[in-house]
């Protein structure tokens, strides 16, 4: 007898691998923006620092019922950590600046770390 509750992680095709990798590498964007730690934001959320961990490497799933949460924590939209195309705007450069947070989050951590550092440097002159 099949158990059709239980999910066969065979069975996950390759885009939904990419989704929650996806998924995973916007939630350390935002954590990293925020200069907050995995234990840090593990407190926030309610879960171990090793979840979160594993969350943003796709080792684990994040529950739907978190990302209100997660989007809440972070001062984002849920369709923002999903990855949702925002509708083209005809104002300025939004999409633009869209695309490269995009790219920014698919970069390796010490490369966050240092676009964000530069990114910081700038603000704070015009400050």
């Amino acid at each position: 007898m099949h158990n059709f509750n239980h999910i066969d992680l065979l069975t996950v095709t390759q885009d939904e691998k990419n989704f929650f990798i996806g998924v995973g590498s916007r939630i350390a964007a935002c954590r990293q923006a925020m200069n907050w730690s995995q234990q840090h934001l593990g407190e926030l959320i309610g879960v171990p620092q090793q979840t979160v961990a594993n969350y943003e490497t796709a080792r684990l799933r994040v529950p739907a019922s978190l990302l209100p949460k997660l989007a809440h924590t972070f001062g984002v939209s849920v369709d923002d950590l999903l990855g949702v195309p925002k509708p083209a705007s005809k104002r300025g450069p939004a999409p633009k600046l869209a695309q490269h947070m995009e790219r920014i989050s698919q970069l390796s951590k010490p490369k966050q770390r240092f676009v964000i550092q530069v990114l910081e440097s700038v603000l704070a002159q015009q400050a």
